[in-house]
């Protein structure tokens, strides 16, 4: 009798577990990001249905975000860093703790989570943002154009000193043109500097609002931005991927170290390279997955209709100091 009763109550006990775990699938995760709005908007909530996880997310800047985070972190405030550049993560690995996504092995090789700790979620590449309407006797399909005397005084483009899309289109220019360290690759900013007549905008979206506005006729701006434009139904703007090569940096993120909600951070980095949150990705947003089988909408270029070029990682952070100061030299003796 006494066995019956102890088989029983452990059948009770099996019986009852589901109950349990989905009363622990839910609770809280707290997300540092720097990302648009528009992302927010589409991947928390699918999240949140998913997991039954309430999100608070605080948004700030990259560089805010990581100061932040180095600063708590005897006590950090929130548990997962979502957004920002590869390189600014690889420079800050000892702030995050180990995990690799469930599905790591269904992304791209060339952005899947290589060291266990920085995942990557999805791609924006360098591109050109064309208003139509103010150059139709001049086409544009790629760098070479914009040396074209008529658009001298006409092109919109950022300070890589200060805006990491720029920075980002400096060194696409560099590697589509020759080398980071070549002479034809920096013979041609000069040129396009003067072309530009030496005219910097104050910032990244200034960059492509400028050509929307029809202030300008062409952006060196990223395909985010750009990409919008069209989706959004404008007639008059085109996303031109320069003939000569665009390179697609991914976006990372990463599980704070001391994170208080652990498991659902976990989570969080389990889900943005899931089927789902990549379909969103690709077919809600203006950004590309990281998944090759990934929906992408009918207003984005598939990559197989781009030039691809690829950043040397290594590089491009160990002399980025180096590389704006040359280019900061070119732009004062053009400036003169």
């Amino acid at each position: 009798m006494k066995r019956i009763l102890s088989v029983f109550l452990a059948l009770a006990v099996l019986i009852a577990l589901p109950c349990f775990g989905a009363a622990a699938t839910g609770g809280k995760l707290v997300i540092y990001s720097p990302n648009s709005e528009d992302m927010i908007r589409v991947i928390i909530p699918l999240f949140e249905k998913e997991t039954g996880i309430s999100v608070e997310l605080i948004s700030m800047g990259t560089g805010e975000m990581f100061t932040r985070i180095e600063s708590e972190q005897n006590r950090p405030n929130a548990d997962v860093a979502w957004g920002g550049g590869r390189a600014t993560y690889f420079n800050n690995l000892g702030l995050f703790q180990k995990h690799t996504p469930a599905e790591n092995a269904k992304v791209m090789k060339e952005y899947q989570n290589s060291n266990g700790i920085v995942t990557l979620y999805c791609l924006d590449g360098s591109c050109l943002l064309v208003n139509t309407d103010l150059v139709k006797n001049a086409p544009v399909k790629g760098y070479a154009d914009l040396l074209n005397p008529v658009f001298k005084g006409r092109i919109s483009m950022g300070n890589p000193a200060a805006s990491s899309s720029a920075f980002a289109q400096l060194t696409n220019i560099l590697l589509a043109m020759g080398g980071y360290e070549s002479k034809s690759g920096w013979d041609y900013v000069e040129k396009l500097l003067v072309n530009t007549e030496g005219k910097i905008a104050s910032g990244s979206q200034a960059v492509h609002k400028s050509v929307a506005d029809g202030e300008y006729a062409v952006a060196l701006t990223y395909e985010d931005p750009a990409a919008s434009y069209v989706k959004s139904g404008a007639k008059n703007l085109k996303v031109v991927y320069p003939a000569e090569g665009s390179v697609y940096l991914p976006a990372g993120a990463a599980i704070i170290k001391g994170a208080k909600n652990l498991e659902n951070a976990g989570k969080f980095m389990d889900f943005i390279v899931s089927k789902a949150a990549q379909d969103a990705f690709g077919s809600s947003l203006t950004v590309r997955p990281v998944r090759a089988d990934a929906k992408l909408g009918s207003y984005m270029t598939p990559l197989k209709d781009i030039k691809l070029i690829f950043e040397d990682y290594d590089y491009v952070q160990k002399n980025r100091n180096d590389i704006i100061a040359r280019y900061m030299d070119v732009l004062t003796t053009v400036a003169k």
